[in-house]
C-alpha cells in the first residue's frame, strides 16, 4: 500500500491582497531613500518634498497589508507560525514605526531633516527587507496524506 501526498494550497482573497500590496509600501520607502540621499548630496529641496510625499503614500499603503499580517500571524487558525514569520510582523511594526517618525522629521523644514530623515529611511529600508529576507526563506506547505484512497 502505497502513501499519496498531495500538497494542497490555502488560497483566501485576503491572502492575495496582502501579496498584491505587501510590496507596494517597500517601493515607496526605497524611493523615499533614494530622494533623501540625493538630498544630502544635492541640497536641492525638490528631493526632501519628494521623500515626504513617498513616506507619506507608502504609509498609508501599509496600514491594510500590516492588518492582514497581524490577522494571518497571530490569529490564524490553520496557519502553522514559524518564528521567522513571526520576526518578519516585527521588523514590520519597527519599519512602519520608524517610517512615521520619519514623516514628522520631514514635515520639518528641508535642511532639518538631515542627517535623521537618511537614518530613518535606512532604517525603515532595511527592516522591510530583512523581513523579506526571513520570510523567504520560509516554506510552509501544507500535505494532505491519502492512504490508498481514491
Amino acid at each position: 500500500m502505497q502513501a499519496q501526498i498531495q500538497a494542497t494550497r490555502r488560497f483566501s482573497i485576503l491572502s492575495a491582497i496582502f501579496d498584491v500590496l505587501d510590496p507596494i509600501p517597500f517601493g515607496f520607502f526605497v524611493g523615499a531613500l533614494i530622494f533623501d540621499i540625493l538630498y544630502a548630496n544635492t541640497y536641492t529641496i525638490l528631493w526632501v518634498k519628494a521623500a515626504a510625499w513617498l513616506i507619506s503614500i507608502g504609509l498609508v499603503f501599509a496600514i491594510i497589508p500590516q492588518l492582514i499580517n497581524l490577522g494571518r500571524t497571530w490569529f490564524g487558525k490553520h496557519r502553522v507560525r514559524t518564528r521567522n514569520l513571526a520576526l518578519n510582523f516585527w521588523l514590520n511594526v519597527v519599519a512602519i514605526v520608524a517610517a512615521l517618525l520619519n514623516a514628522f522629521v520631514h514635515s520639518r523644514d528641508a535642511y532639518a531633516t538631515m542627517p535623521t530623515g537618511v537614518w530613518l529611511s535606512v532604517l525603515t529600508v532595511l527592516a522591510m527587507a530583512l523581513g523579506r529576507i526571513l520570510l523567504a526563506g520560509d516554506t510552509v506547505t501544507y500535505k494532505e496524506y491519502n492512504h490508498g484512497q481514491a
